[in-house]
């Protein structure tokens, strides 16, 4: 990754995987924009990063599931023209059944995990376009690929965000902007405290550090990697889901009913 005069703005920056790619983004020479709702954990932060690595460290305290949130971190995105780089990682989760929730609190989460990224997507990508350079890094999930009983919301959501991040990557496929999508399993963050699920809950041995999940996600980062998910081992896997997905959207082009829905 190209360090000289970059910034990068990071969401989510006050904890967790946020707070690591802080870290690792300093040590490589990166100033930064730290963004979150808790000032005095951000401002704690920023000096200690400054003091170790030298680096600029300037916070912004953000909501980003509100709208003055999401405009005041627009603002910075569109007129610091230094920032060439977007950690879009602030995202929440509740893991209980869809009606056990209220309304407003699904909103919440859904503004914040979807509405967010997308516009702060939408702030920085004109300049880079115009510059043909610099990165956007957005956190999914590996259950974008899954759902089940309890996390309808948090799966469609982050579902999005990967959607979102391919159809990114196809338009700017011949530019210099880089587009990631970083697909974490369980990772031992704060997002449980929140989620309803216990960390101690979760099987034995399944779930990753944040030290561990940024560093394999820099790495697939700087080894082009567009889509990265760190604990996947076996690569076949995801050579055979892209390709039994690319043949089962080339069957659906076909214009006419299967022939099991076709009166007889």
């Amino acid at each position: 990754m190209t360090t000289q005069h970059s910034t990068a703005l990071i969401t989510g920056a006050s904890s967790g995987i946020g707070a690591v790619y802080a870290d690792r983004l300093a040590a490589r020479g990166y100033n930064l924009v730290l963004v979150a709702r808790r000032e005095a954990r951000l401002q704690a932060l920023a000096a200690a990063l400054s003091s170790r690595y030298g680096v600029n460290v300037q916070i912004l305290t953000a909501d980003l599931s509100d709208e003055n949130g999401i405009r005041a971190v627009e603002e910075t995105l569109r007129n610091d023209t230094r920032i060439d780089t977007l950690v879009n990682n602030a995202g929440t989760a509740q893991m209980a059944p869809f009606l056990s929730g209220k309304v407003e609190q699904h909103q919440a989460i859904n503004t914040l995990n979807t509405t967010a990224l997308m516009r702060l997507t939408y702030a920085i990508l004109p300049r880079l376009a115009q510059n043909n350079s610099g990165t956007v890094i957005n956190i999914a999930s590996v259950l974008s690929l899954h759902a089940r009983a309890g996390s309808a919301l948090y799966s469609a959501t982050k579902a999005w965000v990967f959607n979102f991040t391919r159809g990114l990557q196809e338009e700017f496929a011949e530019s210099g902007v880089r587009i990631q999508a970083v697909l974490p399993a369980a990772t031992a963050t704060e997002i449980w405290d929140l989620s309803g699920v216990a960390i101690t809950d979760l099987p034995e041995g399944s779930v990753m550090t944040t030290d561990n999940l940024v560093d394999a996600a820099l790495a697939g980062l700087d080894q082009g990697e567009l889509i990265t998910i760190p604990p996947m081992h076996d690569i076949r896997l995801w050579e055979r889901f892209e390709a039994a997905r690319l043949e089962l959207f080339a069957s659906a082009r076909t214009g006419e009913p299967a022939p099991r829905y076709l009166s007889h």
